[in-house]
């Protein structure tokens, strides 16, 4: 897995196109190598990356697997990573690329300038798998521009919060035992978000497509208690054991929303778990409660409403998946 990061940017043998995106960050170098570093904040930092797994991390070095936009589709790729904090440097390789890319990779070079701000500079290098495909090459070098040009301008986003970023997000779960239910019945329920609308109050509308086997979106009108009717998008990856999930058209609070359910067999039933993590938008709430926001009741209060869906959900799921209890 080793990489080095004195090489960091240097184009692989083979290489056929090198790029390199760049922005000045007003913050530490050290604040921002962090957010580069944690991939596995990525989901809620960075728009393109709708899931990130690490898969193994020793003395540095990194293999990790994301699933992220490229073009509006959703790809996946495992990537190799060497992580450098003394020179504030993060070097990659693609080790398992996806078509129409053949080999990617790159680094992210931070530089502390006199002022205070940071440099931040993000290479990659990569090729076809036909560079003679021109309509393939221009897609690998709209996806490579777009998704840099979104990713720097949230870093600096994320960085420039400093420490409000701590009081702005948040993660919670809530939880369903449900013994005696079929787990695969449990799993079907949510798996078939496209028949809420018939086993689920609070749901008006839903269009689920899944082009990929795996890979769903959706379009969901949820109703809200006060009767206000609230449009949201997602993209779901769905693994045996889990479903992941990226809100990809938010409520105006937010600016990250992402979630799981997640499922644990246990004797005699199943456990439901339904995780959430939330970016708040400072910005959103200013303008809705004014410039005092009490960032702890906002974020009370969003909990409270995302529970109550999660809740009533699993607790339908239960009802379906349990023989002889009823709704």
């Amino acid at each position: 897995m080793a990489e080095n990061t004195a090489d960091a940017g240097r184009p692989a043998a083979g290489a056929a196109h090198e790029v390199t995106h760049t922005i000045t960050v007003a913050a530490p170098a050290k604040a921002v190598y962090d957010l580069v570093a944690d991939v596995t904040a990525w989901p809620q930092v960075f728009g393109p990356t709708v899931h990130a797994e690490r898969l193994g991390l020793a003395d540095g070095q990194e293999r990790i697997r994301l699933w992220a936009f490229a073009n509006g589709e959703v790809r996946n790729w495992t990537s190799l990573r060497q992580l450098d904090p003394a020179g504030l440097g993060v070097s990659f390789r693609q080790e398992r690329s996806s078509s129409p890319v053949a080999a990617m990779g790159g680094a992210w070079r931070l530089t502390e300038q006199a002022d205070g701000t940071t440099l931040v500079e993000l290479d990659h290098y990569w090729r076809a798998v036909d560079e003679d495909d021109e309509q393939a090459v221009r897609w690998i070098e709209r996806a490579c521009d777009r998704n840099s040009t979104a990713e720097l301008a949230a870093l600096r986003a994320a960085a420039e919060l400093g420490d409000t970023a701590g009081e702005l997000s948040f993660s919670f779960e809530d939880t369903e035992e449900m013994p005696g239910a079929d787990a695969a019945a449990v799993y079907a329920f949510l798996h078939r978000s496209d028949l809420w609308p018939q086993r689920l109050p609070h749901v008006s509308r839903l269009d689920l497509t899944e082009d990929e086997d795996g890979v769903q979106t959706m379009e969901m009108d949820t109703l809200a208690a006060d009767g206000s009717v609230h449009t949201t998008k997602s993209v779901r990856l769905c693994f045996p054991d889990r479903i992941v999930y990226k809100q990809t058209g938010l409520p105006p609070v937010m600016t990250a929303h992402t979630g799981q359910w997640l499922f644990t067999p246990v004797e005699g039933g199943v456990r439901v778990t339904s995780r959430h993590s939330v970016v708040l938008d400072p910005a959103a709430l200013a303008a809705a409660f004014g410039p005092d926001t009490d960032y702890a009741q906002a974020r009370t209060t969003v909990r409270d409403a995302l529970g109550i869906n999660s809740r009533t959900t699993l607790r339908h799921a239960r009802a379906h998946a349990t023989p002889g209890e009823n709704q």
